[in-house]
C-alpha cells in the first residue's frame, strides 16, 4: 500500500505517473475490499469510480474546486485522496461518515445523501461563484445514471442552462444502475450509448491497432482517446438527449481510464460554461464477488468474508422486510387490484417478491417519489389499490403529492414505510424519524405502527381493505424478532400487552417499542407502581379507548420512533384535553435534532431512551409531583426486581453526570 501510504491530500496525485496511477487504482480496490468487509457500508458504488475520482482530483483543485455527490454514497474514494484513511470505524460512533460529512473535511460539501439534488445544489454554488466574483472557480457535479431519473435533476439542468457562462461540470457517472438496474425511457437511452455496435466497435479497434505499436502506440491511444470522443459521440447521437439543453456534451468517455479521463475533465474545465461529461463505468469493477451479485452488484453489504463476498452477520430471524414482501405476495394473489409501487428500490423494500410472481403489476418509476405518489392516486382512481413501498426517510420529498393528490382526493393508496426510526450507521439523513410528525398531519390518514412481524401482516391487511383514504403502514430496519402477544383485545382494535396491579401509569407503545415498554413496565412495578402497557396498533387517529384508559390511569407515558414534536404523543395529548381528561402526558420520543451515525442502541440510550433512564424519570415525575399511587414506592428492589440507582434522577440528569 506504499502509494496510497503517501497520498495526504490532491496534490500528492499530481506527480504520479501513467503506471504508478494505475497501481493506485488497484491498492484502492485492494483497500476498499479489505476495510468495508469488516464494517460492511458501499462497496460495489465506490469500486466503481475509483478511476473516477483519481482523475477528478488531478484535474480540479479541491476545495477551492466545489465537488458535489449526488447521494455520496460513491465518496469513499473521494475521502481517501482527501486524507482520510482510516476507514476502521466506518459508519461506526466516532468514525467515518458513510457520506460526505463537513464537520470530516473542507474537501466535503453536501452530506443530504438523497438522489437528484447535485445540480440544484451545482446550480445555486455556481451561480453565487459569479455574483461574487469568483469566476475562476469551477464546480462539479458527480451524478449517477440512476438520478437522472430524477425530477429535480431535470429542474436544475432547465436552469442550468439558461445561463451558459458558468464554469459548472456535470459529470454523469454511468453504469446502468442506482441500487438495481435503472429503469425507464432514459436508462433504455443510455443502455442503447453504452453497447451500440459503432461506438463499441470504434473503440476496440482504434485500441487493437495502436497497441500493435507496443508502450508508444498505447500511450498514443490514451492520448487521443480523450480527444476522440467527441468524434465517437457523432456516431452514437448522443448529443440528442441534451440538443434543447444549451449544454455542451462531452463523451462517452471509458471511466476506467485515467488518462482518457483528464483529458476529458481538463476540456470540461477550461470550456468556460455548462458541459456534461459521459463517463461509462462499472459497479464493483475488480471484485469478482461483486460483479457475480446481479441483484445490485454489492450496493451496500453489511460484514462480509473478503475472499468469498458471503456475509459474516447474518440474521437467524426473518426480517421486517421479508415479512412485508411476503405478506403482500399473499395478498395480492387474492386481491387483483393490489399493484406495488416503488422509486428505484425494489430490492431493498421487499417488492421484488411481489415483482417475481406478479410482474404486471408491479411499477418501479425510478428515483421519483413524488411521481410515485400522484402515479398512486391516478391509480386508485382508475380502480386500483396502490401500495407504495419506500424507506421512512425518502417519504419527506413526497409530502405535497401524499397531503393534496392523496388525501384530498380520498384517495385509497397505502404507503409502507421501511426504515422507519433510528436506523443506525448511515447517519442523519437516513433515520426515519420524521414521518409519524409530518404525516399525522394530512387530514383522514391512518397510521399503523406494527410491534412485531405477525401484526405488520395483520395491519397491511387491514389497510389495504381502506379505499376511502391514505393508509401508511410503518416499520423498522433489522430483524422482527419475536412476537410479543397481547393480554388482550379491547375496543378499536387495541392490545392490552401488560397489566399489573392498580392503575398508576398507563404506557402507549407505538409500535416496536412495545418492547421496551414491558421492560420499563418490568422496573417500576419491582418498586411499587402499577402499569398498564397498550400497543394502539393504529395510531392516527388515536384510538378512543386510549383516551378511555388514560382517564383511568394517574400518568400517561408514550413513546415513540420518531420525534416528539409533534408526534403521536402530542396527539394523544390534544386528544386527552379535547375530551376534558387532565392526566398528565409525558411524551418520551427522538429530539428535534439531526442524529449522527452510530448504532441504533447507542442513540437511544444517548438521548435517554433506554429501559432504566425511562423508568427513573417516571419515578421522579411520581415523586416531583406528588402523583398518588397504588402501594408506597419500594426503596429498593428486595422484592426481587431489578434496582433503579439514582431513583429520582431524569434521563437528562443521567445523561449530564
Amino acid at each position: 500500500m506504499a502509494l496510497l501510504d503517501g497520498i495526504g491530500g490532491p496534490r500528492d496525485l499530481d506527480g504520479l505517473t501513467p503506471r504508478q496511477l494505475d497501481e493506485l487504482a488497484s491498492e484502492i480496490r485492494r483497500f476498499l475490499v479489505a476495510q468495508v468487509s469488516r464494517t460492511g457500508g458501499h462497496l460495489g458504488p465506490n469500486l466503481g469510480v475509483v478511476e473516477l475520482s483519481i482523475a477528478l482530483h488531478r484535474v480540479f483543485d479541491s476545495p477551492r474546486d466545489a465537488i458535489v455527490f449526488d447521494t455520496g454514497h460513491q465518496s469513499y474514494v473521494h475521502k481517501l485522496l482527501t486524507g482520510r484513511q482510516d476507514f476502521s470505524g466506518l459508519r461506526q460512533r466516532g468514525g467515518l461518515a458513510g457520506y460526505p460529512q463537513r464537520a470530516e473535511s473542507e474537501h466535503d460539501i453536501v452530506e443530504s445523501s438523497h438522489a437528484s439534488s447535485s445540480l440544484s445544489w451545482a446550480d445555486g454554488i455556481s451561480r453565487a461563484f459569479t455574483m461574487t466574483g469568483q469566476d475562476d472557480r469551477t464546480v462539479v457535479a458527480i451524478v449517477g445514471d440512476g438520478a437522472l431519473t430524477g425530477g429535480m435533476t431535470w429542474e436544475a439542468l432547465n436552469n442550468i442552462s439558461d445561463d451558459n457562462t458558468r464554469r459548472l461540470v456535470i459529470i454523469v457517472n454511468d453504469n446502468g444502475r442506482s441500487y438495481a438496474p435503472t429503469i425507464g425511457g432514459m436508462a433504455r437511452f443510455l443502455n442503447d450509448v453504452r453497447v451500440r455496435k459503432t461506438y463499441r466497435s470504434l473503440h476496440r479497434s482504434s485500441e487493437q491497432v495502436f497497441s500493435r505499436f507496443g508502450a508508444p502506440g498505447r500511450a498514443i491511444y490514451r492520448g487521443v482517446r480523450g480527444g476522440a470522443h467527441g468524434f465517437l459521440s457523432r456516431f452514437a447521437n448522443n448529443e440528442a438527449l441534451y440538443s434543447n439543453l444549451d449544454i455542451k456534451y462531452l463523451g462517452p468517455v471509458d471511466g476506467h481510464d485515467v488518462t482518457a479521463l483528464e483529458e476529458v475533465l481538463a476540456q470540461a474545465r477550461d470550456f468556460g460554461g455548462p458541459v456534461i461529461v459521459h463517463t461509462i463505468t462499472e459497479k464493483g469493477r475488480g471484485y469478482e464477488p461483486a460483479r457475480r451479485d446481479v441483484a445490485d452488484q454489492f450496493h451496500a453489504v453489511g460484514k462480509i468474508d473478503p475472499e468469498s463476498g458471503e456475509p459474516l452477520d447474518t440474521g437467524t430471524g426473518l426480517s421486517w422486510t421479508d415479512v412485508f414482501g411476503e405478506s403482500l405476495v399473499r395478498l395480492a394473489a387474492s386481491n387483483e387490484r393490489l399493484v406495488g409501487i416503488t422509486a428505484a428500490m425494489l430490492r431493498p423494500t421487499g417488492l421484488h417478491r411481489m415483482a417475481e410472481r406478479f410482474p404486471d403489476r408491479v411499477l418501479d418509476v425510478g428515483i421519483a417519489e413524488q411521481h410515485a405518489v400522484t402515479s398512486a392516486a391516478g391509480l386508485a382512481f382508475g380502480g386500483m389499490h396502490p401500495v407504495v413501498a419506500v424507506y421512512a426517510t425518502f417519504m419527506n420529498r413526497a409530502f405535497d403529492q401524499t397531503l393534496l393528490d392523496v388525501a384530498l382526493h380520498r384517495a385509497g393508496v397505502t404507503f409502507v414505510l421501511d426504515r422507519a426510526g433510528v436506523t443506525g450507521p448511515d447517519g442523519p439523513s437516513h433515520h426515519g424519524v420524521w414521518d409519524l410528525a409530518l404525516l399525522q398531519s394530512v387530514p383522514g390518514i391512518r397510521i399503523a405502527a406494527p410491534r412485531d412481524g405477525a401484526r405488520l401482516t395483520e395491519e397491511l391487511g387491514e389497510a389495504v381493505a381502506i379505499d376511502d383514504g391514505p393508509t401508511v403502514l410503518r416499520f423498522p430496519k433489522g430483524e422482527a424478532g419475536q412476537d410479543i402477544p397481547a393480554v388482550e383485545r379491547i375496543e378499536d382494535g387495541v392490545d392490552v400487552l401488560a397489566r399489573s396491579g392498580g392503575r398508576d401509569v398507563l404506557i402507549v407503545a407505538v409500535g416496536p417499542f412495545a418492547r421496551l415498554a414491558l421492560d420499563v413496565a418490568r422496573l417500576l412495578e419491582a418498586h411499587g407502581i402499577g402499569v398498564t402497557v397498550v400497543d394502539p396498533r393504529w395510531v392516527v387517529p388515536v384510538p378512543s379507548a386510549i383516551v378511555e384508559l388514560s382517564a383511568a390511569h394517574r400518568l400517561v407515558i408514550t413513546l415513540e420512533d420518531g420525534i416528539r414534536v409533534g408526534g403521536i404523543g402530542t396527539r394523544v395529548r390534544q386528544d386527552l384535553r379535547a375530551a376534558g381528561i387532565d392526566t398528565p402526558v409525558d411524551e418520551l420520543g427522538l429530539p428535534d435534532r439531526f442524529l449522527p451515525h452510530s448504532s441504533r442502541s447507542e442513540i437511544l440510550d444517548e438521548v435517554g431512551l433506554s429501559a432504566r433512564a425511562i423508568a427513573r424519570g417516571v419515578v421522579s415525575q411520581v415523586l416531583g409531583t406528588r402523583i398518588p399511587i397504588a402501594r408506597p414506592l419500594a426503596e429498593s428492589a428486595d422484592d426481587g426486581g431489578e434496582s433503579l440507582d439514582g431513583v429520582g434522577a431524569s434521563s437528562q440528569d443521567e445523561k449530564r453526570s
